[in-house]
């Protein structure tokens, strides 16, 4: 079989996190991702502290997300470069964009001229607030919507205050969101045959992945509130602790796991306190109980104890570091991160996170090709296109001129 989507094609208008991690879900799975890029390139391929990968237009950030992707320039200040796109509008299958609201339009290149050149077409728009409401042209980034979902309220220690995440975790989600939106929109083309706008919010996208915390408020009006590493089951022994020369977290959440967690600290009188008979009387002694805990912990290193705990079936891990987890057996079994040959070395880079069967189809999650040059591709794609040599040197002369 081949890739599951090995006969889309997309037009990639994005940059920075959110649209090019969308996007990036489909080219790993076998979409021809096109990149339009300005003439200096996406933004993020000099967002990094190492000067020389700035040089070269290749940041790991840009890197990350943009593997299996075609890199083309157009200059879209130019009429001729807007001409070429809605050439090529005419063969795409989705167009994939995360402009403010109304810039693609101001260039004529909005969901409504576009798809009166291709009725097919999906048009993806990932914006902070989407193209509706009173803050659809309202500036937005990772951070701003972090803030006002309520994420960074519930994150963190409370004598600390507020916390973000430690990555661009609204970048993400409203890129993950646009890749299941647009999935969601070429099946229904297959029964309508007509495409159709697809507006994904990153505010909306981030309280879709709240929703348990929205709905224990709206359901009960308990208040969502920081209780640092706790799980959000409230059960005391699902928390991080002090363990040895670093840190272990537990996730004993069932009264099996309850009692095995203690056998193994060989503190069976903690099974027979009545503090701790119940979860109830368990949460509201729950200070005594870290105490006990920590006090075991104490005496081995955090993988010792890992050890031992999972041994006895008490779901348990020692906090890794980035550099640790890429090492670890069972990623590297599953060829989580994969080896790419890239214009500034070989790298490993994650893939899908997922697999598909046997048959889920050749290439399907695989990162064939490198990160792109800065419009690697334009004259390959553009001649594919039916463009001749002498519409694409006007193009790329008209570029060098204004560059």
């Amino acid at each position: 079989m081949t890739a599951p989507f090995h006969n889309i094609r997309v037009l990639d208008f994005t940059r920075f996190l959110s649209g090019p991690f969308g996007a990036h879900q489909f080219a790993l799975q076998g979409a021809e991702v096109i990149k339009i890029e300005p003439p200096a390139g996406d933004d993020t391929r000099t967002i990094t502290v190492n000067k020389a990968l700035a040089a070269q237009k290749m940041s790991p950030a840009f890197m990350a997300v943009n593997s299996n992707k075609k890199s083309v320039v157009l200059d879209l200040k130019q009429p001729e470069a807007i001409a070429a796109v809605l050439r090529m509008v005419a063969e795409a299958d989705i167009v994939w964009e995360n402009f403010r609201p109304g810039v693609m339009d101001k260039l004529g290149l909005g969901y409504a001229a576009l798809s009166a050149i291709n009725p097919r077409l999906i048009y993806c728009s990932i914006s902070g607030f989407g193209h509706t409401g009173p803050e659809k042209n309202t500036p937005a980034f990772d951070g701003k919507i972090q803030a006002m979902s309520g994420i960074m309220s519930i994150t963190g220690e409370p004598e600390d205050g507020p916390m973000r995440a430690g990555f661009a975790l609204c970048d993400v989600i409203g890129g993950m969101t646009s890749a299941f939106a647009v999935a969601t929109a070429l099946y229904q083309r297959t029964q309508t045959g007509k495409g159709q706008h697809v507006d994904v919010s990153m505010l909306d996208a981030s309280l879709s992945f709240l929703s348990t915390q929205v709905a224990d408020f709206t359901v009960t009006g308990t208040p969502q509130r920081q209780f640092g590493n706790l799980s959000m089951s409230r059960k005391p022994t699902a928390d991080r602790f002090r363990c040895g020369d670093g840190y272990i977290v537990l996730a004993a959440m069932t009264e099996p796991q309850f009692q095995r967690l203690f056998q193994v600290l060989a503190r069976e009188d903690v099974l027979a306190d009545p503090r701790f008979a119940d979860w109830f009387t368990r949460y509201e002694h729950r200070d005594a109980l870290r105490d006990i805990i920590e006090s075991a912990f104490g005496q081995r290193s955090p993988a010792q104890w890992e050890a031992v705990l999972n041994a006895a079936d008490v779901p348990c891990a020692r906090v890794f570091n980035i550099e640790d987890v890429i090492e670890h057996p069972q990623l590297q079994s599953r060829q989580v991160l994969q080896t790419v040959a890239s214009s500034v070395g070989t790298h490993r880079m994650v893939g899908p996170g997922f697999h598909l069967g046997e048959d889920g189809g050749a290439g399907s999650g695989v990162i064939h090709s490198p990160p792109p040059r800065v419009g690697e591709h334009t004259h390959d794609v553009l001649a594919g296109m039916g463009f001749d040599d002498d519409a694409i040197a006007r193009l790329q002369g008209r570029i060098t001129a204004t560059s």
